[in-house]
Formats: C-alpha cells, structure tokens, sequence
C-alpha cells in the first residue's frame, strides 16, 4: 500500500468510528429515554437490552457513517489543500478514490458477514427482554405442514430449540395414515428427536381380514431433517427477521412446501445486497465533489451530499419494506436499484 492510500484510509477510519459511534450511542440513549418505563428493573437485563439495541441499531447507522466518513474525510482534505497537493503530484482521481471504495467494501462485507450469525436476531432479544424479561420467548400453538406431515406444537422455544406436546398427522394424499404424539422434542444434528412417543396407525381397510387399529409405543423417534426451529418460529409469527444462513436455509426448506417466500426472499436480499449502496455511492460523491474550496461554499456541498446519502438510504429502505410486505418484487425493489447505482459509480469510475 502506498504511502497517501495509508493516510487516506487511516483518516477514513478514524472519522468513520466517530461518526458510527456518535450515532450508535444517540440511537440507543434515545431508546432507553422512550422505554425507560417499559425495560427490566434488573440492571444486568438493562446492559444487556442496551447492547442488543446497539446491535440493533447497527444496522440503520452503519451505511450511513460509511458514507458520512467518506464525506467527513474529504471535505478535511480539501480545507486543509492536501488533495489538490496530491492531485499536484500527479495522483489521479481513481487512485484517490480506490482507498475509499476499497475500506468501505470491506466494512460492508464485514457487516454483511455479521447477519449471517446470532447478530441478526439482536432486535428480537431486545425485544423479549422488553416484553418478557428474557431472552428467549416460547412460541405456542404452531400449526406448520412439512411434506406430507401436519405437525403442532403446543409450545416451542426456538433459541433452547426444545418443543413440547407435539403431535404429528401424517398423510397420503387426504387419507389420514398415522398419528404421532410425543412429549418433548429436541432439535439434534438437523433433526428432530421425539421422546416418549405414541404412534397410532390408523390402517387402510379394504377387506374383513385387513388389520385394524393399533398403537405403538417408542422411547425416541427422528423426524422432521432440516425443519429448524428459528425458521419454523420466525417465518410463521412474523415478527422479526431471518439471519442470513437461516434466509437461505428457509428459502431451500419452503421452496417445495407451497409456501410463499416473499418475505424472506426479501429480507435475505435486504441483508446481503441493501448495505452495498454505502461504497457505490461513495465513488459516486467522490467525483461530483469538487476539486478545492476556493470557488464553492464547502458547508453548503458538504451538507447537500449528507441529505443526498439521506434521501438515497431512505428510498431503498422504503423500497424494501415495500418488499418485505409483498407490494413490489425482491429482486425489483430491492437489487434493481443497487445494480443501478453500481452502473452509475462504474460509469463515473471509467469515463471521467
């Protein structure tokens, strides 16, 4: 690396910590001054919430500070004529520009890598503790059909990912064949594992000589390969979202179910395409930013490409909320626009 991208980057990131601070601790001390009332008494279930918030919150403040950073860095350059002093020592444009795009790739990355663990779920542990004063919260009465299975759970707890009074229809075509009842049920190695099962066969009659009804009784049963209890819970109550890796899951799982998928499709899309707006609209900024301050109002350009990177971030959340409520397709709402501004900031990169 040379020696200005080095600068570059270390101011980049200095101003991009600040900034993504600064707006994670207002986001999650204005949380805690409107549900003051409403979170736990115990001051351990208080950090806790205002850490799950402050994860929560990472996904609203981190694509703007990776754009504000950008912003906040060049402007200084300018101020301090340090870019036109490069630009004087024959550095062009797009040698400029490669330290930004490439530092906020990779934190876009980074933070995309994040969904694909417990991370995502951090709104919904904010959540619980809020409403229940724990982690983790049951789900009762699901009704879910997994092949030709009608399964119900009288309650499931997703994150212990145990089940309890499970009763299971077993079909062929609408001829009902078998009925399952356990206890317990645990989720083991992609699979379900009934304990203290009862097994009614109900048979087929077609002669005096057919046998009749009967039941079987068995300690443990495997059931139910890949029906993972996060997706069962979060795809039928609504509520919350998807990490990345149970996005993907979910789509393979429901894609032979005849479920809609819409929303998760739109939610995985959200996650894994959404934050790369940050970077395309950083090169973008970057050359329609002027080149020194002498002949502009720099607080005037600075704060008109913030409202800019306001007014795009707000679009595209928009559009994807409108996805995630099955208004607009995914792949409409939410990749068209991000292949857009990637043909623009290339367009930009190449010809100017």
């Amino acid at each position: 690396m040379k020696l200005f991208e080095k600068y570059i980057v270390k101011n980049y990131l200095k101003n991009f910590f600040v900034i993504f601070l600064a707006l994670d601790l207002f986001y999650v001390g204005v949380d805690l001054l409107t549900n003051y009332n409403n979170i736990p008494d115990s001051a351990n279930l208080q950090i806790l919430y205002a850490l799950f918030q402050g994860m929560n919150a990472v996904n609203y403040v981190l694509p703007l500070s990776v754009v504000f950073g950008m912003i906040v860095t060049y402007f200084s350059m300018i101020k301090s004529n340090e870019l036109i002093c490069m630009y004087a020592s024959s550095i062009s444009k797009k040698a400029l520009v490669r330290p930004f795009f490439i530092t906020s790739l990779v934190l876009t990355l980074f933070y995309i890598g994040l969904n694909c663990t417990e991370f995502a779920y951090a709104y919904e542990y904010s959540a619980n503790l809020k409403k229940y004063n724990r982690i983790s919260t049951s789900s009762e009465d699901l009704f879910l059909k997994h092949d030709n299975q009608y399964i119900y759970f009288k309650k499931l707890d997703p994150l212990k990912q145990i089940a309890y009074d499970v009763t299971i229809f077993e079909v062929d075509n609408v001829d009902l064949t078998k009925i399952i009842r356990a206890s317990v049920a645990s989720f083991i190695q992609n699979h379900w594992m009934l304990e203290n099962v009862s097994i009614i066969h109900k048979p087929r009659i077609t002669s005096l000589n057919d046998n009749g009804y009967r039941t079987e009784h068995v300690d443990k049963l495997q059931t139910m390969q890949d029906f993972k209890p996060k997706i069962m819970d979060n795809v039928y109550q609504s509520e919350y979202t998807l990490s990345i890796t149970d996005g993907i899951d979910a789509l393979r799982f429901f894609d032979t179910q005849g479920v809609n998928t819409s929303k998760i499709k739109a939610t995985l899309f959200y996650q894994l395409f959404f934050p790369l707006f940050a970077p395309f609209l950083i090169v973008v900024l970057y050359y329609k930013a002027p080149v020194m301050g002498r002949y502009f109002n720099m607080a005037v350009i600075a704060s008109s490409f913030a409202f800019s990177t306001l007014v795009v971030w707000s679009g595209l959340f928009l559009l994807s909320r409108l996805a995630s409520n099955g208004v607009i397709f995914a792949e409409i709402a939410i990749i068209l626009p991000i292949i857009i501004l990637f043909l623009i900031a290339l367009y930009f990169y190449s010809k100017r």
